[in-house]
């Protein structure tokens, strides 16, 4: 339930307000009646909040899929948002569920009744919701989103797999490597310094890094950040951020595993949109706008431009060279045969399983290659550490 603050004339005609707590506006009215008052004005007193507020993917799979199975089941528009609305544990998904429901009521489309929750559904979401709309598919149009929503939460832990085992094992090799420089080479150097011992240049070189280990690692600390925030301010630049997003897919192992990423999106959405009754141009335009890296939003623009002019939109996909040549000759013969609608479902399919084998591929690499990394950085200290130790043992034979 959510906050509302109400105006009303009481029986004497004075004006009087409050706060109630309701599921919409609708039956704050209501409330306020029942007091034998007459409203004036009732509003939802988190309005800004749950309009900038966002949700989770799993809250919004789940409310999208539960729609699709009530719609498929002859329940009414009114009555499945009022259920659903009640039904999930996220309040700002249900106050938005609610408010969808009463501009519903009041003859609003169902589309652009979401479109005023754009945190919550985005322009794609809308979309093919006014399209199913129109074509009497509703149930269908939310079923389909429900899948494209699971697929791309199932794409994203890929993704996020494939770099968190990295990342975390690296961190790791970090700790380590920082634990043997601050705090064990010291104490063992410190042994031989009173022994009289000469230490040798690595060691002297070490030590050094060793007493300013803990700078070095702020400025370390303080350049990733700093490079961040420029990373963030220089995406705003749209001619920038193309050159960046570009330069990413470029990076060995993981660029083409963000490419096929990336490709798999498009083809998903393209197949979802035009499925629902979306034509070319207006499917690309929308898909355009959900794909993450600008250089390949930026192809896929400039192809969209040569299909309005009438020219062939394969050519710009192809001309990019960036592309698996599979996904341009699937395209290609879709548009050909007219049966662009299967080609992308085939390719959404294709691409699934390239992610599958590339995420196998880099885990399989960047294991062993951070492994050889900070296992060399480890022998180097170790080495510092038992070389004056040996030539002390020498001497001593001697």
């Amino acid at each position: 339930m959510s906050n509302y603050k109400y105006s009303a004339l009481n029986a004497e005609g004075k004006k009087t307000s409050g706060i109630l707590n309701a599921h919409s506006e609708r039956e704050a009215r209501q409330l306020v009646k029942s007091m034998n008052l007459t409203p004036l004005k009732v509003d939802l007193t988190n309005t800004k909040k749950s309009k900038t507020a966002k949700v989770s993917y799993k809250d919004l799979l789940f409310a999208t899929r539960q729609i699709s199975t009530l719609l498929d089941s002859g329940v009414t528009l009114d009555e499945t948002l009022q259920s659903i609305a009640k039904e999930v544990d996220n309040k700002v998904l249900s106050s938005a569920l609610h408010s969808t429901r009463d501009e519903v009521l009041q003859g609003k489309r169902i589309d652009v009744a979401l479109a005023s929750f754009p945190n919550i559904f985005d322009q794609t979401y809308c979309s093919l919701i006014g399209a199913g709309d129109a074509s009497g598919n509703l149930s269908s149009a939310f079923n389909n989103l429900a899948d494209y929503l699971e697929e791309s939460a199932q794409i994203r832990q890929q993704v996020i797999s494939a770099m968190t085992y990295p990342a975390l094992l690296m961190l790791f090799s970090i700790g380590v490597v920082f634990g043997l420089l601050t705090f064990v080479m010291p104490q063992i150097v410190d042994q031989f310094v009173r022994a009289g011992a000469t230490l040798p240049l690595l060691t002297r070189v070490l030590m050094t890094v060793s007493n300013y280990s803990i700078l070095i690692l702020g400025i370390i600390f303080s350049g990733i950040l700093a490079g961040y925030f420029f990373y963030k301010k220089m995406n705003q630049i749209p001619q920038t951020a193309i050159k960046m997003h570009r330069a990413f897919l470029k990076i060995p192992l993981l660029g083409s595993f963000f490419l096929n990423a990336e490709v798999e999106r498009f083809s998903s959405i393209m197949h979802l949109m035009m499925k629902s009754g979306l034509n070319l141009d207006m499917a690309m335009e929308q898909a355009q706008g959900i794909i993450g890296n600008k250089y390949i939003a930026s192809i896929i623009n400039k192809s969209r431009n040569d299909l309005i002019e009438g020219k062939d939109f394969i050519l710009s996909l192809k001309s990019a060279n960036i592309f698996p040549s599979l996904f341009v000759q699937l395209l290609s013969s879709g548009y050909k045969s007219g049966n662009l609608v299967f080609m992308f479902e085939k390719v959404t399919q294709y691409m699934k399983q390239e992610i599958n084998n590339k995420r196998s591929t880099v885990l399989a690499l960047l294991e062993p290659l951070i492994i050889i990394f900070m296992g060399g950085i480890i022998l180097v200290i170790v080495l510092a550490i038992l070389i004056p130790i040996m030539e002390m043992n020498t001497i001593s034979l001697g």
